[in-house]
């Protein structure tokens, strides 16, 4: 092999990279052939300027199976992204060597670059979050605490927590969102019990700010907690007493767009300010682009009830990011940090701001990203995007593990299951990857059981989901295939996410199918217990909050890994470790560890185990550990 960009031997650091940090690059090049190598070269060029850099690599004196080694020392100083492939000249030719599959280098005609994130020098990810677990809760199907509310608008439609979210339009097309459930802020506080009970630390809380939508993505006063929800003096106390039992608080920004039902734009009139919609004097007319005023207008994705903002506008600017702004004032009030609303249409500048604000306001705050795809070389509108270089994003919602798990778990891919965690691992920096949210569905997708175990319902309508739900094989079928999908999620590196009621067997295709009442009274308590078992495993094993990840085989429906407290992801046949073996097939396989495992021992759902020699149920996954921690 040429190189790897995986394996210590050719690339010294594992990953991203601190800007100004020295690496070795190492390749083995042809020595005892007629084509002995004579000179070699790596070729960096930087993804924002498009300047390519040749850096000589020097022939050392150590040989290996008829190659040589060759390498260099680099350090690149300025943040930014990087991509870079390596050419070497023989007597008779000139090779290049480009990226292939899993990383390695080949000689190709096609070519294709590794890529070098390299980070702001000094940055730091919060390390209260390193090793936690998160609980996303949709507020208005969580839990009603019967509390009574006042001035809640009357145009709002209560209706019983086990009824179908309404999804039919009206004689217009419009499907309005105005059926509530009633679940709030003093609801969650009463179930703080049952969140700490599954190990969860994180709070991660769907838009809370006024809005005149169930789902509350379209704002109407960033500055007032929705009546329905309650008061600010609630959101205080949530905050307090979730403190209390461990548990911090993120909040949902929705800060590309407004409703146009809001103080902001006030299109329907309901607000006594002078909103963009109803004048060109308003304060607030800088804040949108209006094509023909008042109702021509940039919308999100062409939907006229929400308006976009001009995130770069400097009233606008000032007052999310200001002093005493939106950032600062539900920070002071005890939340510990902002998930960005699609993240994508967001300036570098106005993410630069919200980031800078809330350090200054709470030191160990977090801002978590919308972003869909690899956000370490992700292009949104044309323009190459900065998130994990160091000053804008902490973390982001991590799709392409959860697509990884699925893709495994659903459609039993396990050949690139390891590459697809790989790539992400080594793509961010370290002290990202150990703070990813790692989910397995939102409230933006199907349900997770439905996902493992359902019909797949791609380009079927809203009447097709509603009239479909989970027979009992597909409901024990997919119990069984999303503790595999939960025991990978939460033994990877990252914050693994449970969406509200996953835990409980709540089924449901896309929104707003999976978004329906918490089922307190039918919870699944085999299943839930399961999430319970996990959560204590994080908060026991060593190797979980910044333990690497260590792939070992992905093949014939089983993938296998492990965590451990290394630089690179090799195994050691020494220290704490945690082994993980998911077995996709529906019968019993033995698996037999490297041996530099030889001596774990088993934790959790091991069949037989002697030597290296692990046997695993069918559809089903194994854990095993080496250390004290192991006797839990």
């Amino acid at each position: 092999m040429i190189y790897n960009s995986r394996d210590p031997r050719y690339k010294s650091i594992y990953g991203a990279v601190e800007a100004g940090q020295k690496m070795t690059i190492r390749l083995l090049l042809p020595y005892d052939s007629g084509a002995v190598c004579y000179s070699a070269r790596m070729l960096v060029t930087e993804d924002s300027t498009g300047e390519e850099t040749a850096y000589e690599l020097v022939g050392t004196n150590s040989y290996e199976d008829g190659s040589r080694w060759w390498e260099l020392t680099l350090s690149l100083k300025e943040p930014g992204l990087y991509w870079y492939y390596f050419e070497y000249n023989t007597p008779w030719s000139q090779e290049q060597v480009y990226k292939g599959a899993f990383s390695n280098g080949y000689i190709r005609i096609d070519p294709s670059f590794w890529q070098l994130t390299v980070y702001e020098k000094g940055y730091r990810t919060p390390d209260s979050l390193k090793g936690a677990t998160m609980y996303q809760i949709f507020p208005d199907r969580f839990f009603n605490s019967r509390i009574p509310k006042y001035h809640v608008p009357s145009d709002r439609d209560y209706v019983g927590w086990f009824s179908e979210p309404r999804w039919r339009p009206d004689e217009h097309g419009v499907v309005w969102n105005n059926d509530y459930f009633c679940g709030d802020l003093k609801g969650i506080e009463r179930k703080l019990p049952y969140i700490r009970n599954l190990g969860v630390t994180v709070l991660y809380l769907n838009p809370i700010f006024e809005s005149h939508t169930n789902h509350r993505y379209s704002t109407a006063d960033y500055s007032k907690i929705d009546p329905l929800l309650g008061t600010e003096e609630d959101f205080r106390e949530l905050c307090i007493h979730a403190h209390k039992f461990g548990i911090k608080i993120i909040l949902d920004g929705v800060f590309s767009h407004t409703g146009d039902d809001s103080v902001y734009f006030n299109k329907k009139g309901r607000y006594p300010t002078l909103g963009a919609y109803n004048s060109k004097e308003s304060p607030y007319y800088s804040w949108y682009n209006f094509s023909e005023w008042p109702d021509r207008y940039d919308s999100w994705w062409g939907f006229d009830i929400l308006p976009n903002v001009n995130e770069t506008e400097p009233a606008y600017m000032e007052y999310i990011t200001g002093e005493g702004g939106i950032i600062e004032k539900w920070l002071k009030l005890g939340a510990d940090g902002w998930r960005l609303d699609v993240a994508d249409e967001l300036p570098d500048e106005f993410i630069e701001a919200i980031h800078t604000r809330a350090k200054a306001t709470k030191k160990d705050a977090i801002v978590l990203g919308e972003v869909w795809e690899d956000a370490s070389n992700k292009v949104a509108y044309s323009q190459r995007r900065k998130y994990l270089l160091g000053h804008e994003l902490d973390s982001v919602m991590n799709y392409p593990f959860a697509n990884a798990i699925i893709d495994f778990v659903a459609d039993n891919d396990a050949a690139f299951f390891l590459d697809k965690i790989l790539t992400i691992t080594e793509n961010y920096p370290k002290e990202i990857v150990d703070v990813l949210m790692n989910m397995l569905g939102t409230h933006d997708t199907e349900r997770i059981i439905t996902r493992l175990a359902g019909e797949d319902c791609t380009g079927k309508d809203r009447e097709w989901q509603a009239a479909h739900s989970l027979s009992t094989a597909q409901y024990e079928l997919g119990v069984k295939l999303e503790k595999i999908a939960a025991t990978i999620q939460y033994t990877l590196p990252g914050i693994p996410s449970i969406y509200y009621g996953d835990e409980a067997g709540m089924q449901g295709y896309k929104d707003p199918f999976n978004r329906r009442g918490f089922p307190w009274t039918h919870i699944d308590t085999n299943l839930s217990a399961w999430y319970t078992w996990l959560g204590f495993l994080r908060k026991t094993c060593p190797v979980i909050p910044t333990g690497q990840f260590i792939p070992i085989s992905g093949a014939s429906g089983c993938v296998c890994y492990a965590r451990m407290n290394e630089t690179h992801p090799v195994l050691s046949p020494v220290g704490d470790a945690l082994v993980v073996i998911a077995n996709r097939n529906p019968h019993e396989i033995d698996y037999w560890l490297p041996e530099e495992l030889s001596d774990v021992t088993p934790v959790m759902n091991v069949v037989y185990h002697e030597g290296r020699k692990v046997t695993v149920g069918p559809c089903s996954a194994a854990l095993l550990g080496r250390g004290d921690w192991c006797q839990i």
